[in-house]
C-alpha cells in the first residue's frame, strides 16, 4: 500500500466539570468537547521497522505516537513497521489534544495501512490505555463525555469559529488534578441543560481557577482575551485558552495584536473529524483504482 497523510484534528473543552474521585485515584467529570477543523499532520508510509520523524523535543521513544504503534501491534499480533511523520502545528501540554489526538490518528492510521480491519470500538478500547481523551479522536466526532471522559455520547454542534491563545506555558495534567484546591464534586448536570439557550455560561472550568494561581500566565491570556473577544474560557487542564469570535477577520485582527511570545488559531468547529473524512475518500480511491 502507498503513503498517505491523515490530519489529527485538535479539540476545545466547551466547559469542563469534575463531580468526583473514584478509589483508583482517577476523576470523574462532564465535558463537552468540540473537534476544530485544524490540528496536526501525520504522514504514513510502509516499512519493515517502526520509525517515527517527529520535531524535537518530541522525538523520543516515549512519543504517544510510537506508543500508540506498538499497543495497536501488541493487540492485533502485526508483525511488520511502518515509517511515521509527525508534523507538528498544535502546542504540547496546551490542552487542545495535541498528544492523544496524535495517538488517535496512529491507530486509524495503521489500522488501514496494515489492514487490521479492527473497529473504532476496539481502537478506542486500546486507545484508552494511552490516554482518556484518545477514545473521543478513534471514533471522531465531537461528544459529551462522563466518567473519566472514555463515557461518549456523540453531539451536534452549532458551527461555531473560535480563537485560540496559547500563553508559551506548558501545563502539566498531573499537576492540576493533583491540586488540594480543585473542585472535585461539582453536581452532574446533563447535556440538555448545557445546549439550552443562554445557559452555557453557567458551565465553566473546574481547572482554570487552579491554572490561573499556579500559572500567571494562564491568568493573562484569560484576562487579555476576555477583554478582547468576551467569553474567554481555558481548555481542558490548559494552558490554551478560547473565545467564540464573530469571523475569521476578527480572529486575524486579534492574533495580530497578540502580546509577544503568545501564538495562537482561528478554527471553526466540525462535528465529524477530518481524519475519518481522509480515511473515507482513501477507501473510495482505492475502490475506483483496484
Amino acid at each position: 500500500m502507498t503513503g498517505f497523510s491523515l490530519t489529527a484534528p485538535a479539540k476545545l473543552n466547551l466547559f469542563l466539570h469534575i463531580t468526583g474521585r473514584r478509589e483508583d485515584g482517577y476523576h470523574t467529570l462532564q465535558t463537552l468537547f468540540a473537534l476544530l477543523d485544524t490540528g496536526d499532520q501525520l504522514d504514513f508510509a510502509p516499512s519493515d521497522d517502526l520509525l517515527l520523524d517527529a520535531p524535537a523535543p518530541l522525538d523520543t521513544e516515549d512519543n504517544l505516537v510510537l506508543r500508540a504503534a506498538r499497543a495497536l501491534k501488541a493487540a492485533s499480533g502485526y508483525a511488520g513497521g511502518a515509517h511515521l511523520t509527525l508534523h507538528k502545528r498544535l502546542p504540547a501540554g496546551g490542552g487542545v489534544g495535541g498528544g492523544s489526538s496524535d495517538a488517535a490518528t496512529t491507530l486509524l492510521g495503521l489500522n488501514r495501512l496494515w489492514q487490521l480491519g479492527l473497529s473504532r470500538d476496539q481502537l478506542a478500547h486500546i486507545g484508552l490505555s494511552l490516554g482518556a481523551d484518545v477514545p473521543v479522536f478513534v471514533h471522531g466526532h465531537s461528544a459529551w463525555a462522563e466518567g473519566v471522559g472514555e463515557q461518549l455520547t456523540p453531539v451536534s454542534l452549532p458551527e461555531q469559529l473560535y480563537l485560540v491563545v496559547n500563553p508559551a506555558v506548558s501545563v502539566p495534567t498531573a499537576q492540576i488534578f493533583g491540586d488540594r484546591q480543585l473542585t472535585r464534586d461539582t453536581p452532574k448536570s446533563r447535556l440538555a441543560a448545557f445546549l439550552e439557550p443562554g445557559s452555557a455560561s453557567q458551565f465553566g472550568n473546574d481547572c482554570e481557577p487552579v491554572a490561573r494561581r499556579l500559572f500567571p500566565a494562564v491568568a493573562d491570556a484569560l484576562d487579555w482575551l476576555d477583554e478582547h473577544a468576551g467569553n474567554a474560557r481555558m481548555t481542558g487542564t490548559g494552558a490554551c485558552v478560547f473565545a467564540r469570535i464573530a469571523s475569521r477577520t476578527t480572529g486575524e485582527k486579534l492574533l495580530a495584536q497578540l502580546p509577544e511570545r503568545w501564538t495562537g488559531f482561528v478554527a471553526c468547529s466540525v462535528d465529524r473529524s477530518p481524519a475519518l473524512d481522509e480515511i473515507e475518500a482513501l477507501e473510495a480511491l482505492q475502490a475506483t483504482t483496484s
